[in-house]
Order: structure tokens, then sequence, then C-alpha cells
């Protein structure tokens, strides 16, 4: 009998370092631009007021999480008659919906420092799940995060349907934290 109790201590501790908690990681610098088409030109946006509830370690990807969100009032387009129109009820409805939100539920590592997240991506009360391709970077106390994605705005009920604005959206997010 005792020579069975070490084999599960051993165990338990194994167990429990496998599951332990990832560290928080805080947000220092955050950029997500979006671009879409609109008559056949390249439209350019920016949300800002990001927050996020970062906890990643390549090492431990099942038990890290990342929660996000940006505030639908800062959208920028460096248009303001344009930016007054996204935040109407047609689009953004930022009286209603004040924040886009993700919220992961899994990483897959894919090759050096390349990533998959998937998540669950909340615009306007609608929650679809994507995959966002990223790198992870890690130089001296900072990590980065760069990844990119496209959502079909209709999806989202995002601008209603249109002959001339494209439904494709390409979302890009850099994220640096300090660990």
């Amino acid at each position: 009998m005792k020579k069975i109790y070490p084999f599960f201590l051993i165990c338990i501790l194994f167990i429990s370092n496998s599951y332990a908690q990832v560290k928080p990681q805080t947000v220092t610098k955050s950029s997500v631009t979006f671009h879409i088409k609109n008559l056949g030109i390249t439209v350019n946006g920016l949300f800002a007021g990001f927050k996020g509830d970062i906890k990643f370690d390549p090492a431990n990807l099942a038990a890290s999480t990342i929660e996000a969100s940006v505030e639908t009032n800062t959208i920028d387009t460096d248009n303001g008659t344009r930016n007054d129109h996204l935040k109407s009820d047609s689009y953004f409805d930022v009286a209603k919906y004040p924040a886009i939100m993700m919220k992961s539920t899994g990483f897959k590592h894919k090759t050096a420092n390349s990533y998959t997240g998937t998540f669950n991506l909340t615009i306007k009360d609608i929650t679809k799940t994507v995959e966002i391709p990223f790198t992870y970077t890690e130089a001296g106390n900072t990590a980065s995060f760069r990844g990119n994605f496209q959502v079909e705005r209709s999806d989202y009920g995002v601008g209603g349907k249109s002959l001339v604005m494209s439904d494709d959206v390409k979302v890009d997010v850099e994220i640096t934290t300090a660990r």
C-alpha cells in the first residue's frame, strides 16, 4: 500500500498542473480595423474602446481563454457623416448594442508561432462561430497577437441588402500585452 501512495500523489500533481490557471495578460496596445468595398472602393475604418481579458499560454492551450470587446460608438472611418450613419439602427445601432464581443472556445497550434482560435463573435445580439488565424510572439515582458478574419455583415444584420456595398468585411486585430 505504501508503494501505491506516491504513484497516486504524482498522478494528482501531474493532472492538477495540466489544468493550471493561465495568468492574465494586461492589454497595453490594441488596434481593431476593418475593410469593406463600397461602390468598388475600399473603405477602411477602426473601432476603439478595446477591452480584453486575455489568458493565453502556448504551453497550455486547453486552459487559455480570450474574451474581448470593442465599443460600437467608437467606429471611425474618417468621415463624420458616414460614422453617424454606421451608428444608426440600420447598421450597428449603438444605442441598443454598445459593444461587439468575442469569446474563445478553443485554440489550435499550427506551426512555430501560428495558431487558430475559435471564437463566438457577437454583433447586435447575433452570435456566430468564427475561426481566427493569428500569430503570437513574445519579446521580453510583452506579447503580441496579430490576426485577421472575414465576416459577412448580413449574418449580423448590419446594413441590410445592397447592390453597391460588399457583404464581406475583412477585420485585422493587433494586440500587445504585458506578461
